[in-house]
Order: structure tokens, then sequence, then C-alpha cells
């Protein structure tokens, strides 16, 4: 029998997005907001109005990076830096690993 994997909806996407929003709106920054599925693959995107085109992909590769590591893209960039275990990470994955501040995992209970 098929295994069900726990994954985020389309309407846990909108929450996380509105959320991500209303605290960019709280900074004064714009933002691009993405979330991802169990298996890394987005569900939604949003750039807000002024957010910088450079950072479509960033903030998907981020999103990406924090699922697949579950882990936030700030932990991992502890651990990629020279010397460290995970040193050349962000180099792995057709280069989509994104080591610096911006992706966190969902946590949540069943």
């Amino acid at each position: 029998m098929p295994r069900q994997i726990n994954t985020l909806t389309l309407a846990d996407a909108r929450e996380i997005i509105a959320a991500g929003e209303k605290k960019a709106t709280e900074l004064g920054i714009p933002y691009n907001l993405a979330v991802v599925d169990a298996g890394g693959a987005l569900i939604s995107h949003v750039r807000m109005d002024g957010a910088w085109l450079g950072s479509i992909d960033i903030a998907i590769h981020k999103a990406f990076t924090s699922r697949a590591f579950d882990m936030a893209t700030q932990d991992l960039a502890k651990m990629a830096q020279s010397g460290e275990p995970l040193f050349g990470i962000n180099s792995t994955n057709h280069e989509r690993v994104v080591i610096f501040a911006g992706g966190m995992p969902v946590k949540g209970g069943d």
C-alpha cells in the first residue's frame, strides 16, 4: 500500500505568503516569497511590488533548500563555510542550494 506524505496545500501556501507579505510590509522591504511542497516543488511564488527581479530565483531556491535539508538556510550557511563539513554544498543540486538567510522550513504537527 502506498504511503501518503503530508505536504503543504495551495491554501497553506497562501497563508504563509500572506504572513510573509505582512512582515515585509512592516519592515518596509518588498520581498519575493516562495513556498514549496514536501518534494521541493514550487506551490506558489509572489513578487511584491518593487521587489528585485534578481531575487525571484533566489526566493524559489531558498524555499527548495530549506525543504531539501529541513533547516533554515541561515543555519545551513554556517555549516557550508570553508573548513566546515558542508563546504561546497551550494554547488550541488544543479546549483539550487542557497546558503544565506531567508529560507525557513515549515514545521508542523499531523
